[in-house]
C-alpha cells in the first residue's frame, strides 16, 4: 500500500506541474531555460547528498553507463524539452492529455520487449478505460480541441520518450539503487542541453531576479517536483513495476484540474467527476493479475535454470 500512495503522491505533485510551468512561460522563460534550471537545482542538491553518503560515481561498464545516458536523454532533456515546448504552441489542455496517455505507449513497448511484463486482456480492458476516463476529465464537459499539429506532435512526442524511459528503467532497476540513477538522469538530461545552449546562450537569471515570484515557482520545480519526485519515482517504478507504476500517470490530469480549482477557481463538471471514476476503476482492474514484478522474474528465470 506505501508504494501506491506514493506513487500517488508524485503525480498529483507533477499534475500541479502544468501551472507551474505556464507560469514561466508567460513570465518570459523558454521551455530550454526551465528544464535547464530545474535539474540543475535538483542536480545540485542530490550531488551534496551523495557526496555526504559517498555514494558510487560510475556504473559498473561502459554499456550501463550508456544505458543512464539514455534514461537522461529520454526521461530528462527530450521528455521536458518537447512537454515544455508543447504549451508554446497548443493548450496546455491538448498538452495534459496526450502526455497523459503515455501509460498505454509504455505498456506497449514493455510488453514487447518482456514477456513477463505483458497485459492479460483485463488488464489491457482497465487501461483503455482508465485512457477513456483521462478523455473525459481533460476535456470536463467542453468537447472542443484545438487541433495544432507542431504543438500535438511535441506532446506525442513526449509521450513517446516517457514510454522508452518507463522502459530502459528495467534492466537499471535490476542492478543499481535508486539514488545513483536518479543523479545519472539529471547529470545525462544536462549535458545533453549543452549543445542546445551553445547555439542560443542565456539561462533566463535575469527574469528570476526581477520577478521573485517567478524564482519560488522554479525552486519547487527543482526541489520537490524533480529531485524528490524523481527520486520517489524510480523507487516506486523498483517495488511495484514499470506496468503498474506507469499507469497512475492516468491520474495526472485529475489532480491538474483539481489544482487550476483550488487556485483559479475553475469549474468542475460532472464529466470530471465521471471521468475520475473511469480512471480508479481502470487502475483498479489494470492492477488485477499484475505481471511478475522485474526481480521475481529474474528469481524464477534462476529456479528454472537449476
Amino acid at each position: 500500500m506505501l508504494y501506491h500512495v506514493v506513487a500517488f503522491l508524485v503525480v498529483a505533485i507533477w499534475g500541479t506541474t502544468f501551472v507551474f510551468t505556464k507560469l514561466l512561460l508567460l513570465g518570459g522563460l523558454s521551455a530550454a531555460q526551465i528544464f535547464a534550471l530545474r535539474f540543475i537545482v535538483a542536480y545540485v542538491l542530490l550531488l551534496a547528498f551523495c557526496l555526504f553518503k559517498g555514494i558510487r560515481w560510475m556504473a559498473d561498464s561502459w554499456r550501463d553507463e550508456l544505458l543512464m545516458a539514455l534514461l537522461g536523454l529520454t526521461g530528462g532533456s527530450l521528455y521536458f524539452l518537447t512537454e515544455n515546448s508543447a504549451m508554446n504552441y497548443t493548450t496546455t489542455t491538448n498538452t495534459s492529455l496526450i502526455v497523459s496517455l503515455s501509460p498505454l505507449i509504455a505498456s506497449a513497448l514493455i510488453g514487447f520487449f518482456y514477456r513477463s511484463e505483458r497485459l492479460t486482456r483485463l488488464q489491457s480492458f482497465g487501461s483503455l478505460m482508465a485512457a477513456v476516463g483521462v478523455v473525459l476529465v481533460v476535456m470536463n464537459g467542453h468537447f472542443v480541441l484545438h487541433l495544432s499539429p507542431r504543438g500535438d506532435l511535441l506532446a506525442f512526442s513526449a509521450a513517446l520518450c516517457w514510454g522508452a524511459y518507463s522502459l530502459l528503467m528495467v534492466p537499471a532497476n535490476q542492478r543499481y539503487d535508486t539514488v545513483f540513477i536518479t543523479r545519472k538522469v539529471f547529470f545525462y538530461g544536462l549535458l545533453f542541453m549543452i549543445p542546445y545552449f551553445l547555439c542560443f546562450p542565456g539561462l533566463g537569471v535575469r527574469q528570476l531576479v526581477r520577478h521573485p515570484s517567478l524564482l519560488w515557482n522554479l525552486l519547487f520545480l527543482g526541489s520537490v517536483a524533480s529531485m524528490l519526485c524523481f527520486l520517489a519515482w524510480n523507487w516506486v517504478l523498483k517495488k511495484l513495476g514499470p506496468v503498474v507504476a506507469t499507469n497512475y500517470v492516468y491520474l495526472n490530469p485529475v489532480t491538474t484540474i483539481v489544482f487550476a480549482w483550488f487556485v483559479l477557481h475553475e469549474q468542475i463538471t460532472l464529466f470530471f467527476i465521471l471521468g475520475t471514476i473511469l480512471i480508479l476503476l481502470g487502475m483498479y482492474l489494470a492492477d488485477k493479475r499484475g505481471p511478475l514484478r522485474p526481480k521475481e522474474t529474474v528469481n524464477k528465470s534462476n529456479l528454472l535454470k537449476k
